[in-house]
Protein backbone atom coordinates (compact mmCIF):
# COMPACT_ATOMS: atom_id res chain seq x y z
CA UNK A 1 0.00 0.00 0.00
CA UNK A 2 1.56 3.53 -1.02
CA UNK A 3 1.59 5.96 2.21
CA UNK A 4 -1.40 7.87 3.32
CA UNK A 5 -1.78 10.88 5.34
CA UNK A 6 -4.92 11.18 7.39
CA UNK A 7 -6.53 13.94 9.25
CA UNK A 8 -8.95 13.94 11.85
CA UNK A 9 -10.56 17.88 12.67
CA UNK A 10 -13.10 18.70 15.24
CA UNK A 11 -13.65 21.19 17.59
CA UNK A 12 -12.25 20.45 21.59
CA UNK A 13 -13.99 16.97 22.38
CA UNK A 14 -15.12 16.08 19.58
CA UNK A 15 -13.34 12.68 20.18
CA UNK A 16 -10.51 12.79 18.06
CA UNK A 17 -7.97 10.89 20.04
CA UNK A 18 -10.33 8.06 21.27
CA UNK A 19 -11.53 7.23 17.77
CA UNK A 20 -7.60 7.55 16.29
CA UNK A 21 -6.97 4.75 19.27
CA UNK A 22 -9.40 2.70 18.31
CA UNK A 23 -8.98 2.69 14.55
CA UNK A 24 -5.34 1.69 15.18
CA UNK A 25 -6.26 -1.11 16.84
CA UNK A 26 -8.69 -2.05 14.29
CA UNK A 27 -6.06 -1.46 11.02
CA UNK A 28 -3.62 -3.01 13.30
CA UNK A 29 -5.36 -6.70 13.32
CA UNK A 30 -5.19 -6.35 9.68
CA UNK A 31 -1.43 -5.87 9.58
CA UNK A 32 -1.48 -2.50 8.26
CA UNK A 33 1.53 -0.24 8.88
CA UNK A 34 -0.02 2.18 10.56
CA UNK A 35 1.05 5.18 12.83
CA UNK A 36 -0.90 8.05 14.92
CA UNK A 37 0.20 11.64 15.60
CA UNK A 38 -1.15 14.51 17.23
CA UNK A 39 -0.60 18.37 16.83
CA UNK A 40 0.92 20.09 17.90
CA UNK A 41 3.21 17.63 18.97
CA UNK A 42 4.74 14.18 17.92
CA UNK A 43 8.60 15.20 17.91
CA UNK A 44 10.64 15.60 20.98
CA UNK A 45 10.79 19.00 19.75
CA UNK A 46 6.82 19.73 18.65
CA UNK A 47 6.12 18.08 22.34
CA UNK A 48 8.00 21.00 24.13
CA UNK A 49 6.41 23.68 21.49
CA UNK A 50 3.30 22.16 22.62
CA UNK A 51 3.94 23.17 26.55
CA UNK A 52 4.46 26.31 25.90
CA UNK A 53 1.07 26.63 23.01
CA UNK A 54 -1.32 24.69 26.01
CA UNK A 55 -0.23 25.93 29.00
CA UNK A 56 -2.43 27.97 31.03
CA UNK A 57 0.22 30.27 32.66
CA UNK A 58 1.20 31.54 29.22
CA UNK A 59 -2.26 34.43 29.05
CA UNK A 60 0.24 36.90 27.60
CA UNK A 61 1.08 34.64 24.82
CA UNK A 62 0.33 37.47 21.48
CA UNK A 63 -1.71 35.60 18.68
CA UNK A 64 0.95 36.26 16.18
CA UNK A 65 3.47 34.05 18.47
CA UNK A 66 0.80 31.14 18.80
CA UNK A 67 0.25 31.25 15.45
CA UNK A 68 4.26 30.79 14.55
CA UNK A 69 4.85 28.10 16.77
CA UNK A 70 1.81 26.04 16.00
CA UNK A 71 3.37 26.21 12.52
CA UNK A 72 6.83 25.70 14.00
CA UNK A 73 5.45 22.43 15.67
CA UNK A 74 4.01 21.69 12.23
CA UNK A 75 7.08 22.15 10.15
CA UNK A 76 9.37 19.75 12.47
CA UNK A 77 6.95 17.27 12.52
CA UNK A 78 6.28 17.32 9.01
CA UNK A 79 10.03 16.88 8.20
CA UNK A 80 11.13 14.64 10.97
CA UNK A 81 8.09 12.28 11.11
CA UNK A 82 5.37 12.54 8.39
CA UNK A 83 7.24 12.47 4.60
CA UNK A 84 9.83 10.05 6.13
CA UNK A 85 6.88 7.84 6.82
CA UNK A 86 5.02 8.34 3.96
CA UNK A 87 8.13 6.95 1.80
CA UNK A 88 7.61 4.13 3.62
CA UNK A 89 4.58 3.57 2.53
CA UNK A 90 2.84 3.90 6.30
CA UNK A 91 -0.65 4.56 7.04
CA UNK A 92 -0.68 8.02 8.98
CA UNK A 93 -3.02 9.14 11.40
CA UNK A 94 -2.85 12.49 12.69
CA UNK A 95 -5.09 14.46 15.26
CA UNK A 96 -4.85 17.88 13.47
CA UNK A 97 -2.93 19.75 10.92
CA UNK A 98 -3.20 22.96 8.77
CA UNK A 99 -7.11 23.19 8.90
CA UNK A 100 -7.20 23.70 12.60
CA UNK A 101 -4.64 26.66 12.17
CA UNK A 102 -6.31 28.51 9.77
CA UNK A 103 -10.13 28.39 11.98
CA UNK A 104 -8.25 28.68 15.51
CA UNK A 105 -5.66 31.59 14.55
CA UNK A 106 -7.12 32.41 10.81
CA UNK A 107 -10.95 33.02 12.19
CA UNK A 108 -10.42 32.87 16.13
CA UNK A 109 -7.80 34.80 16.83
CA UNK A 110 -8.76 36.97 13.42
CA UNK A 111 -5.74 36.69 11.61
CA UNK A 112 -7.00 36.37 8.87
CA UNK A 113 -7.21 32.51 6.67
CA UNK A 114 -5.00 33.86 3.91
CA UNK A 115 -2.02 35.18 6.15
CA UNK A 116 -2.29 31.66 8.09
CA UNK A 117 -2.13 29.60 4.69
CA UNK A 118 0.56 31.07 3.43
CA UNK A 119 2.95 30.33 6.96
CA UNK A 120 1.65 26.54 7.12
CA UNK A 121 2.47 26.31 3.21
CA UNK A 122 5.62 27.75 4.11
CA UNK A 123 6.14 25.65 7.49
CA UNK A 124 4.69 22.23 6.26
CA UNK A 125 6.62 22.32 2.42
CA UNK A 126 2.65 22.19 0.67
CA UNK A 127 2.13 19.20 2.35
CA UNK A 128 -1.35 18.66 1.94
CA UNK A 129 -3.30 15.41 3.74
CA UNK A 130 -4.92 12.76 1.41
CA UNK A 131 -7.95 12.79 3.35
CA UNK A 132 -9.85 14.95 6.01
CA UNK A 133 -12.62 13.93 8.71
CA UNK A 134 -14.46 16.31 9.92
CA UNK A 135 -16.38 14.81 13.46
CA UNK A 136 -19.37 16.68 13.44
CA UNK A 137 -20.78 17.77 16.88
CA UNK A 138 -21.62 21.19 18.08
CA UNK A 139 -18.95 23.01 20.35
CA UNK A 140 -21.67 23.12 23.64
CA UNK A 141 -21.98 19.81 23.27
CA UNK A 142 -18.00 18.84 22.96
CA UNK A 143 -16.65 21.59 25.43
CA UNK A 144 -18.99 20.02 27.70
CA UNK A 145 -17.63 16.34 26.97
CA UNK A 146 -14.03 17.55 27.42
CA UNK A 147 -14.36 19.75 30.37
CA UNK A 148 -16.20 17.04 32.12
CA UNK A 149 -13.24 14.83 31.63
CA UNK A 150 -10.00 16.47 31.50
CA UNK A 151 -8.32 19.85 32.67
CA UNK A 152 -8.67 22.28 30.44
CA UNK A 153 -5.77 23.57 28.71
CA UNK A 154 -5.11 27.12 27.68
CA UNK A 155 -6.85 27.00 24.30
CA UNK A 156 -10.00 25.14 25.63
CA UNK A 157 -10.35 27.90 28.24
CA UNK A 158 -11.12 30.79 25.59
CA UNK A 159 -14.74 31.97 25.99
CA UNK A 160 -17.76 30.08 24.59
CA UNK A 161 -17.87 32.12 21.60
CA UNK A 162 -14.61 31.40 20.10
CA UNK A 163 -15.13 27.61 20.17
CA UNK A 164 -18.57 28.21 18.26
CA UNK A 165 -16.76 30.82 15.55
CA UNK A 166 -14.19 27.95 14.97
CA UNK A 167 -17.24 25.22 14.54
CA UNK A 168 -19.23 26.94 12.57
CA UNK A 169 -15.72 27.53 10.22
CA UNK A 170 -15.44 23.79 10.54
CA UNK A 171 -19.08 23.45 9.00
CA UNK A 172 -18.61 26.06 5.95
CA UNK A 173 -15.03 24.29 4.84
CA UNK A 174 -16.64 20.98 5.26
CA UNK A 175 -19.77 21.94 2.93
CA UNK A 176 -17.43 24.22 0.55
CA UNK A 177 -14.95 21.25 -0.14
CA UNK A 178 -16.39 18.09 0.36
CA UNK A 179 -14.39 16.53 -2.00
CA UNK A 180 -11.93 16.83 0.47
CA UNK A 181 -13.43 16.63 3.93
CA UNK A 182 -15.21 13.90 4.62
CA UNK A 183 -18.33 14.54 7.52
CA UNK A 184 -18.57 12.06 10.22
CA UNK A 185 -21.73 12.76 12.45
CA UNK A 186 -19.57 12.46 16.09
CA UNK A 187 -23.06 13.06 18.22
CA UNK A 188 -24.10 9.01 18.16
CA UNK A 189 -22.65 6.25 19.98
CA UNK A 190 -18.43 5.70 19.76
CA UNK A 191 -18.76 2.26 18.19
CA UNK A 192 -20.91 3.62 15.14
CA UNK A 193 -18.71 6.54 14.83
CA UNK A 194 -15.58 4.30 15.30
CA UNK A 195 -17.21 1.81 12.36
CA UNK A 196 -17.74 4.66 9.92
CA UNK A 197 -14.43 6.32 10.21
CA UNK A 198 -13.21 2.94 9.50
CA UNK A 199 -15.49 2.33 6.70
CA UNK A 200 -13.80 5.68 4.88
CA UNK A 201 -10.41 5.05 5.13
CA UNK A 202 -11.14 1.74 3.55
CA UNK A 203 -12.65 2.81 0.44
CA UNK A 204 -9.79 5.54 -0.12
CA UNK A 205 -6.93 3.34 0.59
CA UNK A 206 -9.24 1.00 -1.81
CA UNK A 207 -8.01 -2.06 0.18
Amino acid sequence: MQGKFIVFEGSDGSGKTTVISKLIQKFKKENIDIISLREPGGTAISEKIREILLNVDNDKLSYKAECLLFAASRAQLVDEVIKPKLKENKLILCDRFILSSLLYQGIGRNLGINKVRDINEFATGGLKPDLTIFLDIDAKTSLKRKRANFVSDRLEMEEDSFHWAIYEGYKKLANLYKDQICTIDATRELDMVVDDCYKKIKEYIGD
